[in-house]
């Protein structure tokens, strides 16, 4: 049996490949922050909120402030990529969450300031009085790291929210919330700062605040069934398409078949990975032909990221396909991110050109080429995949 990568490495064999410990970045990063905070902060907000689910319908939520002069870095995962865990650490270790348990229909003062910070395009600052104050970090399989946090006594916006008039415009519409939402990504926004706005209950007809973890699977499926529904009038890809992309030890294969629309996404954790415990472990998610209507919980909002990204580029291409993704979990990814490594880590991949093939007999050699895993551990669980001709392969 495979014992745990950290536990053997113990932060100083650098096992993962990395030349630190991403364990003894967050200790270090907890240190230095804790150093820093205080009762009472003046600082801007990206502008960031965060809204909590535990002890639904009354939670803790409130905008977050900054804490370094890398604002625009802190609370956005689309400039994420590329990033280490030593960067993306940090940017989160300097976004304090401020909090207040509220109920999630009630039309209290955190709440309205929330719902402004959520609406601005621009930094607000905001003047803030602690009751206590925690420098821990925390990590969701779901969510981008939770830096700091404290609990408010006093909070004053001390600058205007600058809210677009297009923006003002979409949600004060009355529509239905899955609308606004899609209205908002028609006209330029993008799907972190929708889910923003989601969470902070200003869309739809019944106003109230939305988990930040549920916001941003629910703005994923959204828009990812918008889209399906111009997707399915396109004419198939007319060839077997293959693109490959790695991040954080997240490797992934992407394939298009020229069927009608479905969708399969393979998440395997290899045995060596920290969260494994020494056996291969693949789940499958999938929908034929129609969307989903039951929830992923196999894989969660990685599956909804994934679809979505791959979505975004059919309509792009203005075609439509069967997709399979494969993604694999190697030992190095040691610390979960959350799902928006998912999301960029597949759109980046449709930015380089894709290998392309007559049948998928060849598209399947080229990509075992690239697995780490089996490609007949992944046959034998496909719906997608499951020609008889090709379990012996």
């Amino acid at each position: 049996m495979v014992v745990n990568l950290c536990l053997r490495c113990k932060g100083g064999k650098f096992l993962c490949g990395r030349n630190y410990c991403p364990l003894q970045v967050v200790k270090f990063a907890q240190k230095s922050i804790s150093r820093i905070l205080k009762k009472e902060i003046y600082s801007p907000s990206p502008p960031s909120i965060f809204v909590g689910r535990a002890g639904y319908p009354k939670v803790f939520s409130g905008p977050m402030l900054a804490l370094s002069d890398k604002i625009e870095f802190l609370d956005n995962p689309a400039l994420w990529y590329g990033k280490d865990y030593k960067e993306i650490i940090n940017f989160r270790a300097n976004l304090l969450r401020v909090k207040k348990k509220e109920h999630v229909k009630a039309a209290q003062r955190v709440k309205e300031n929330l719902q402004e910070v959520a609406l601005s395009s621009k930094p607000v600052f905001i003047e803030a009085h602690f009751k206590k104050i925690s420098s821990k970090i925390a990590f969701s399989s779901f969510l981008q790291p939770l830096g700091p946090s404290g609990e408010i006594k006093k909070l004053i916006l001390a600058s205007n929210p600058k809210i677009s008039q297009r923006v003002e415009k979409i949600i004060s519409d009355g529509l239905k919330a899955s609308e606004q939402a899609f209205m908002l990504y028609e006209s330029g926004e993008d799907v972190y700062s929708i889910s923003r706005i989601l969470s902070a209950g200003v869309l739809g007809k019944e106003k109230k605040l939305v988990p930040t973890r549920w916001s941003i699977t629910a703005t994923d499926d959204i828009i990812a069934k918008k889209l399906l529904e111009k997707i399915r009038s396109y004419p198939f890809v007319n060839e077997y398409l293959l693109w490959s992309n790695t991040h954080l030890d997240n490797h992934f294969e992407i394939l298009f078949l020229p069927r009608a629309w479905s969708f399969e996404l393979f998440e395997a954790w290899s045995a060596q990975s920290v969260w494994a415990q020494g056996k291969l472990r693949i789940t499958a998610e999938r929908e034929i032909c129609k969307a989903r209507t039951s929830y992923a919980s196999e894989q969660g909002g990685g599956y909804y990221a994934a679809r979505l990204a791959v979505c975004e580029q059919l309509e792009k291409m203005r075609r439509q396909a069967s997709i399979v993704v494969f993604r694999e979990i190697h030992e190095g990814y040691v610390l979960p991110v959350g799902v928006w490594e998912v999301r960029e880590t597949i759109r980046k991949a449709f930015e380089k050109k894709p290998e392309k093939f007559a049948s998928l007999r060849e598209a399947l050699a080229s990509l075992e080429k690239r697995l780490r895993i089996p490609l007949k551990e992944y046959l034998k669980r496909s719906a997608l995949l499951t020609q008889k001709s090709l379990l012996k392969f």
